[in-house]
């Protein structure tokens, strides 16, 4: 069953935060949000795709027991937590973050001269207190042209790793091209496309903005009728 978000459905959020302002595409319950129909969906609990204006900062605040994804869409994302500040991320780089037993972090537009845009996704953590630490990669849009690469996953090689029954990929894929992935029993997906497209899931076709959740499905066949980026998250369904 492949079930589609139109970007008019996805709740968009827009205020002030330290030195600039925000805009955001909340696409599950977050914050002051309520959506009764999008609480999550499995083991993913959040996806915001937020911009931020040149040179804002989401100030430090505390989190406990998530694993968080932070893919940058865009510009330069920089983290920072209490223990000092974290790396850049350019466009395709990625960064886990174990909260468990807690930490206090920010999210900042790294420069004073552009917006920047990243796509945060919170997850349930396999289990609880762990220690928190933050890891970092670098991927070439290369490294994902014309196929699914897995970026944050506890069974892929070269992946960064997830203390979550989870599993992130990232694609550009080129206009005309096609992709297949192979759903395991009892896992869901949720597909999000976050920049180009049109695309079509299973011949279901999902604009930029746009997301599919798919269940009870053996097989994902992703058609790109122009160029697209996209994230496809597997979950297990909880």
């Amino acid at each position: 069953m492949i079930t589609l978000r139109s970007p008019d459905e996805i709740f968009k959020a827009h205020g002030e935060i330290e030195q600039g302002t925000f805009q955001g595409r909340w696409h599950f319950s977050f914050g002051d949000y309520r959506d009764r129909e999008h609480t999550g969906f499995g083991t993913l609990r959040v996806l915001n795709d937020d911009t931020l204006s040149p040179g804002a900062i989401w100030p430090l605040h505390p989190h406990r027991e998530i694993e968080v994804v932070t893919y940058c869409a865009g510009g330069e994302f920089r983290h920072a937590d209490e223990r000092g500040d974290g790396g850049v991320l350019r466009k395709g780089d990625v960064q886990h973050t174990t909260v468990g037993q807690g930490m206090w972090h920010s999210e900042i537009n790294n420069r004073k001269d552009a917006p920047m845009r990243f796509i945060q996704m919170w997850f349930y953590p396999s289990e609880q207190g762990l220690k928190p630490s933050v890891e970092q990669k670098r991927f070439d849009r290369k490294d994902r042209t014309n196929r699914l690469l897995p970026i944050v996953s506890p069974v892929h090689k070269g992946a960064l790793p997830m203390r979550s029954d989870a599993r992130v990929f990232a694609s550009f894929l080129e206009k005309g091209r096609i992709i297949d992935y192979g759903m395991e029993a009892g896992r869901g997906s949720y597909i999000y496309i976050l920049e180009g497209g049109p695309a079509r899931v299973n011949e279901r076709p999902v604009s930029e903005f746009g997301a599919a959740i798919v269940r009870d499905e053996p097989d994902i066949s992703i058609y790109a009728e122009k160029d697209t980026e996209i994230l496809l998250i597997d979950v297990a369904l909880m």
